[in-house]
């Protein structure tokens, strides 16, 4: 399989842009009409996404044999969507469809050969994944509302029981999806380490134009029901090498998951006396986003291992840390020996990676969650998502 001839034809038909996102779909719908229910109705910010991540994932699909745990978890993820197997052969066929289409003389014997063998790789993995845990777990989980807290302008805190055990670890996230947009499953994580009454704790930015956050977050009211996709994500979640020092950097909602962790460490160290020493910024543009200020500075008070610094960009009257996140971050410390977890948008994510790296942290080092593109996000920045770096290997949705 010639890998670099892969992701060279997946750069050219990139270039064509929104012609062949359209011929895809065309030709997925034309040729098996029954799937498009699977799709949302609008599919006005839908439609890119599915062909890109699709493209990205088979055309890297050397760096996906050397560690298939990720593909195998979206396998399974994907059973919210209701995919079987039968609908694998569907989506790969209409993707060669679409590159013999546009790279027309250059679309050659060997390359489809090449293209299918990928495609095939990838698609095993993910139906055996799926096969696999149908046995065990449920495609989604419900979840009951059982309260909401409007924490600030933009943010709002709901607490949600699952009518079944969710197995989730702090740090990982879940795709939602709410009655009033069907269809439109949006990733969140929980504020909280796993409960012993169920419960979770989603912290709902809300972003001018997005479809779900505004909904869920204005419209969800205690009693109704949503639903919960598989836990997915690793990269924040505690491992023994996040055992030492941690530098945690948060922008807006991407809060989330240091919460969960933050509150895994405190029942360590309350259990053992013991824990890893954190250091938290959290980055937002006005003060009133602070929205977990008064907890997280008892937390530093009383919690002789943690450390918060808040950080507001755009509000030259606070008293306290101005600037760029990412930033006031690197300029506070020698991170030396430091892993750093960093969740929020795409901007902010890069800045922070970019300003670490200046200063001496290396890559390796550095972890986000790398499933941008495994749901839509909401319009302008979606703080609980982040971009996948350059270098790493990009995941995919079928949705």
């Amino acid at each position: 399989m010639d890998i670099p001839a892969l992701q060279a034809s997946w750069r050219d038909v990139e270039k064509v842009g929104d012609e062949a996102v359209l011929y895809f779909y065309s030709h997925l719908f034309m040729a098996h009409p029954d799937v498009r229910a699977m799709f949302p109705v609008s599919m006005s910010a839908q439609r890119g996404k599915f062909f890109a991540a699709l493209g990205r994932i088979v055309s890297n699909v050397d760096k996906i044999g050397a560690d298939p745990s990720f593909v195998q978890q979206l396998g399974r993820d994907h059973r919210k969507f209701e995919v079987v197997a039968d609908h694998y052969p569907a989506a790969g066929a209409s993707l060669l469809a679409t590159l013999q289409y546009f790279l027309g003389a250059a679309w050659t014997d060997t390359l489809a050969a090449d293209w299918a063998e990928a495609y095939g790789i990838v698609a095993k993995l993910m139906v055996i994944a799926a096969e696999d845990d149908e046995a065990t777990s449920p495609a989604w989980w419900e979840a009951e509302v059982i309260g909401t807290d409007r924490r600030s302008i933009d943010v709002a805190v709901l607490r949600i029981r699952p009518t079944e055990p969710y197995p989730y670890v702090a740090g990982q996230s879940m795709a939602v999806e709410i009655p009033q947009r069907p269809k439109l499953w949006r990733y969140y994580t929980p504020a909280n380490a796993p409960r012993e009454d169920g419960t979770i704790d989603l912290n709902v930015q809300i972003v001018a134009g997005g479809q779900v956050s505004a909904a869920l977050a204005r419209e969800t009211r205690p009693g109704d029901t949503i639903r919960l996709g598989a836990p997915l994500g690793t990269a924040l979640t505690l491992t023994e090498e996040l055992r030492g020092d941690v530098l945690m950097i948060a922008g807006g909602t991407g809060l989330a998951p240091m919460s969960a962790v933050i509150e895994q460490l405190d029942a360590d160290w309350r259990a053992t006396g013991r824990t890893t020493n954190v250091h938290l910024f959290h980055g937002v543009r006005t003060q009133w986003n602070l929205y977990e200020h008064h907890f997280l500075t008892e937390m530093a008070d009383t919690r002789p291992w943690f450390r918060y610094t808040p950080v507001v960009s755009e509000d030259p009257t606070y008293p306290g840390a101005k600037g760029m996140v990412g930033a006031v971050a690197a300029q506070t410390h020698h991170w030396q020996g430091y892993n750093a977890l960093v969740c929020g948008s795409t901007p902010m994510v890069e800045h922070v990676t970019a300003e670490l790296t200046a200063v001496g942290m290396p890559r390796s080092a550095l972890r986000f969650e790398q499933f941008d593109l495994v749901a839509e996000p909401e319009p302008a920045a979606a703080d609980a998502l982040a971009v996948p770096s350059a270098d790493r290997p990009e995941v995919t949705t079928w949705r």
